[in-house]
């Protein structure tokens, strides 16, 4: 047979095959007990781009001339086919109100890293006044059963 493999020869090959795409899987695999990290829901948002800005704007005026279209992708491929025949004059705006967000965001995430960085002291705190009165509850609690025992 010129040109064909056998059964054997095709066997073969695919077992290769299959031992190259299991070890691949295994480097890529994660070690067990070991996830993504909890997202923290106080972090603030990134600051979307001049893009995405000038899209909040596309989206609504699209869908005012095109109330029947439901498709998402639509929306997007024609504000992305629009947003690449503008000229940078036109883009000025959406790159302005994107720079502006991109500074707020800066300062938001200045003092959220900064609150995160204060933030186990200030639990400390709280542990140390919750154990001071777990302290009292405690000797409350020895003063009532010895006066219980005064009693009898």
């Amino acid at each position: 047979m010129k040109g064909g493999k056998s059964k054997t020869e095709s066997k073969r090959a695919d077992a290769k095959l299959a031992v190259n795409k299991k070890g691949a899987a295994t480097k890529t695999r994660k070690p067990a007990g070991k996830g993504k990290a909890a997202k923290d829901p106080n972090k603030p948002k990134r600051p979307p781009s001049a893009f995405f800005v000038f899209m909040e704007e596309f989206r609504k005026v699209f869908n005012k001339e095109h109330p029947d279209n439901k498709a998402v992708s639509a929306v997007g491929k024609a504000a992305g086919a629009k947003w690449k025949t503008m000229s940078d004059a036109e883009k000025a705006p959406y790159v302005a109100k994107s720079e502006k967000r991109k500074v707020e965001y800066e300062k938001n995430m200045r003092a959220y890293n900064k609150k995160q960085a204060e933030g186990p002291t200030g639990g400390d705190e709280e542990e140390s006044e919750k154990s001071v009165s777990e302290v009292n509850d405690e000797d409350d609690d020895e003063e009532g059963s010895g006066e219980e025992e005064d009693d009898d």
